[in-house]
């Protein structure tokens, strides 16, 4: 349980968060372990089986401040907030433009080739600092791979050859970002292929858990802009997802999650010790674990990058609030067409 950037993030077993007066009270076993002012917390993320009381809820509710729910991996289960307002007029262009093929296409193009320059950056970084030469002469080829792969994007017809097209892509980056962890980790932190729900090695839990805390933040930016993050263009609406946010996301993936889980892999700041094995293979962060790629996280969102477009220099952990802002002002008509944040 730790307070970062004026969210309170609880991730013990069995803890019990409550209002006392005006606190938020954490007891584990009926003891307390820590006591906040409700007024210093913008926000309470629980991770797995924590219990929140209804009082302490509505509280939440009541005075704008989010309550999110994820399960023992960080995959995103419920949000809990007050009443939206938002744009309404930005939320009919929303679903207007949404039906329009064209238009979701280009969107879903731009979506998608900012994903491939991004994840062929960290292969092509990866492939400059290998001290392997046969490793270096892959990574170079699956960067390469990377590019035929944005050309494909741009000539795809419709949203199922573009999907396919960035499935494939994507196999070929997670083959290469292997070579990418240092030699003496690998047997830690071999990547397997892509394994989600649930993560059958250690690489993929990582990763798995730091998308959700992608999600969670691009789910909040789509919000924070009076965007519908439910209803999205490359990703498929479906009830409960939240498409848009999921779009949004894509960019992010290989330059926030990736390198950062890369980073925690190679300085052996993460080892096999902060993982556990479950029955059926599944492999996920134990309580110490987490705690240390939470706090990594929220380090890496504090440091700052200059943004391509506007030229400014911007906490990483806002760029995907000035990109969804990108994508309302592309809804609008206000930009010719929606432009993804590209890494150097």
């Amino acid at each position: 349980m730790h307070i970062i950037q004026n969210t309170l993030y609880v991730t013990t077993p069995h803890a019990y968060a409550h209002l006392e007066n005006a606190t938020v009270r954490i007891d584990v076993e009926h003891e307390k372990k820590l006591q906040v002012p409700l007024h210093h917390l913008g926000g309470l993320v629980c991770f797995g089986n924590v219990m929140v009381s209804p009082a302490l809820m509505h509280r939440l509710a009541e005075e704008g401040k989010t309550l999110v729910l994820l399960d023992n991996s960080g995959r995103f289960r419920a949000r809990l907030e007050g009443p939206v307002s938002g744009n309404i007029l930005l939320r009919q262009a929303h679903h207007r433009v949404a039906s329009q093929p064209t238009f979701s296409l280009e969107l879903a193009r731009a979506v998608v080739v900012g994903k491939l320059r991004n994840s062929r950056t960290i292969l092509q970084r990866g492939a400059r600092e290998a001290s392997d030469l046969e490793e270096g002469a892959t990574l170079t080829r699956e960067a390469n791979n990377l590019a035929a792969s944005v050309r494909a994007a741009g000539i795809s017809t419709n949203l199922d050859q573009l999907r396919g097209v960035e499935g494939e892509a994507a196999r070929g980056y997670f083959s290469g970002i292997n070579l990418i962890v240092k030699p003496q980790m690998r047997a830690s932190f071999a990547l397997n292929g892509r394994t989600r729900r649930p993560p059958l090695d250690r690489f993929n839990a990582l990763i798995s858990f730091l998308y959700s805390m992608l999600m969670n933040d691009c789910r909040s930016a789509c919000e924070t802009v009076g965007l519908d993050a439910q209803l999205g263009f490359l990703h498929a609406v479906r009830p409960g997802r939240a498409a848009l946010a999921l779009d949004l996301q894509e960019e992010f993936r290989s330059t926030i999650s990736d390198r950062l889980a890369l980073t925690l892999i190679n300085r052996g700041q993460i080892t096999a010790t902060d993982f556990d094995e479950r029955e059926g293979g599944a492999v996920m962060l134990n309580d110490n674990g987490r705690r240390t790629v939470i706090t990594a996280w929220q380090e890496r969102k504090q440091e700052e990058v200059i943004h391509p477009l506007t030229e400014n220099k911007i906490p990483i952990g806002l760029l995907p609030f000035i990109q969804a802002r990108f994508i309302a002002r592309t809804i609008c008509g206000e930009m010719e067409g929606y432009l993804p944040y590209l890494s150097k």
